[in-house]
């Protein structure tokens, strides 16, 4: 189940329409030098794409990030914990996600990366702690290595797919990418069918029927040119670089029964690159583990954010 279940992240989401700008929800746009919240329920990225955003709670700001095929609410619980105990929460839906526009372009991970940085600059959030689930990991990866650490005190990579997929001379361990491209086509060929067969490993035993079929829904409301494109970017791309660069405190949070992303070939290397990374290991955990581990996940990042 492994080569099945690689970067399928699954999660609470209410999936709607794509935004369009609105005198009622217009693009947020920040004054400079001055931290506040946007206007109204979107940002706009360079390139026009409006991206749908949540802002909770009050203190030192998290940015959470979303896997693939989720949107920000998969955090909500984590975020009402959270802001809860003091921290501003703030998440965003990826281009083609959730509530955020579909622009049919742009999800490379420069393009992912700028679109981060559009957040962080729009709001004009500051000393902030990054919190990336699965593919998003190499979303932050990337933005530190393009834009740089100014705004970042420390990151958090729960359940990476960082830092190679795919098997290469130097990464023996990696999957084989004819069976990426197998994978790749049967979600081309039925995705509701693959979903439904790769769910299962995503959650644990007593995990309830009716919030598997929620997430799993929820997911089918991503844009099939997002669903595709973001999963070859993230599986092709080689973070080891970029990730022997980061500079910040940096967290790394794994299942060592997570299906999707293998402990040894993802959240261990990973830890290893980042220098002075820490690794966390939750015994018997799947890879939403922010779900099924929501309580401990949640302790864990208030320590790590208010230090």
């Amino acid at each position: 189940m492994v080569e099945q279940n690689i970067d399928t992240p699954f999660a609470p989401v209410k999936a709607e329409a794509g935004p369009t700008a609105t005198p009622e929800h217009p693009p947020a746009r920040a004054a400079r030098g001055k931290p506040q919240r946007a206007p109204g329920p979107f940002i706009e990225a360079q390139d026009g794409t409006l991206l749908f955003h949540r802002d909770w709670g009050a203190g030192k700001p998290v940015l959470f990030l979303s896997g693939w095929a989720l949107s920000s609410e998969m955090w909500g619980y984590l975020m009402l914990d959270l802001a809860d105990n003091g921290l501003r929460c703030v998440a965003y839906d990826r281009r083609g996600h959730g509530r955020s526009s579909d622009p049919g372009r742009g999800y490379d991970l420069d393009t992912l990366a700028d679109d981060l940085a559009a957040v962080l600059e729009q709001l004009d959030l500051r000393e902030v702690t990054l919190v990336g689930h699965s593919m998003s990991g190499g979303e932050i990866a990337r933005y530190l290595s393009r834009h740089g650490d100014r705004r970042i005190a420390r990151a958090v990579f729960l359940a990476p797919t960082t830092p190679m997929v795919l098997k290469a001379p130097d990464n023996p361990d990696g999957l084989d990418r004819l069976l990426v491209e197998q994978v790749r086509a049967a979600m081309r060929a039925d995705y509701p069918g693959w979903l439904a067969d790769n769910a299962a490993p995503f959650f644990m035993p007593d995990t309830s029927p009716a919030t598997m079929d929620w997430v799993r829904q929820l997911m089918l409301q991503c844009s099939m040119k997002a669903l595709i494109d973001c999963n070859r970017a993230s599986v092709e791309a080689d973070f080891r670089d970029e990730l022997r660069r980061i500079k910040v405190p940096t967290l790394v949070i794994h299942g060592d029964r997570d299906a999707s992303a293998p402990l040894p070939l993802t959240g261990e290397k990973t830890a290893a690159l980042v220098p002075g990374g820490r690794l966390i290991v939750y015994e018997g955990a799947p890879h939403g583990l922010f779900i099924t581990h929501r309580e401990r996940l949640g302790r864990d990042l208030l320590a790590f954010a208010q230090r």
